[in-house]
């Protein structure tokens, strides 16, 4: 990438690829300049410096997946939106490892608040949970019920930790089965027993 033709989205996305290539965690400013043919001072006028650079690497990650996702469950709701939402997510983690990894970091809430991605986001989230009857605070619940068990599985898979000869895909399916059948039976905040 010729340095004339360096704008601030170029740096992220090439950041975004070179993180998928070696690994989140081992992106910096120097591989970067590297990877652009610069010298590293030539970045700092695109990001201020490497949290910078790797929040905006997190904010485009985060709109890739959910531009991915909302693809899959367009016109579709109940079980086959959750599966469709499911692979979808699953798909972007094994295929964009370094891009899925920094959708998992910490970002300030003010940062991202106003953000289109991160609207639509809750939109596509919720309404997928909506379509199970849920309301609050049992959206938020089963949002991270969803969010836990996704990542998890997808973490694991990555790293290697199924060894059993079950073919992993079906594990999968039964995993999203089980998540539709607690959706579908889900103790709900009004119903739940006074402590």
């Amino acid at each position: 990438m010729p340095r004339a033709g360096l704008t601030t989205d170029r740096v992220v996305a090439a950041a975004a690829d070179l993180a998928d290539e070696v690994g989140f965690e081992q992106l910096s400013v120097s591989a970067l300049a590297r990877r652009c043919g610069v010298r590293d001072a030539s970045l700092y006028t695109h990001v201020r410096n490497l949290q910078d650079l790797r929040t905006r690497v997190a904010l485009l990650a985060g709109g890739e997946l959910i531009d991915r996702i909302a693809v899959a469950v367009a016109g579709r709701s109940g079980q086959d939106a959750l599966a469709a939402f499911a692979d979808a997510y699953r798909e972007f983690a094994l295929e964009r490892p370094g891009r899925y990894a920094a959708t998992q970091l910490p970002v300030d809430q003010s940062l991202i608040a106003d953000t289109p991605a991160f609207r639509r986001t809750a939109e596509i989230t919720y309404g997928v949970l909506r379509g199970y009857g849920l309301t609050e605070p049992d959206l938020t619940d089963a949002v991270r019920l969803l969010r836990s068990t996704f990542h998890g599985f997808c973490a694991l898979e990555a790293g290697g930790g199924f060894g059993a000869p079950r073919e992993v895909g079906r594990s999968w399916e039964k995993a999203v089965a089980a998540l539709h059948l607690a959706l579908e039976n889900w103790p709900r905040e009004e119903d739940a027993p006074a402590r």
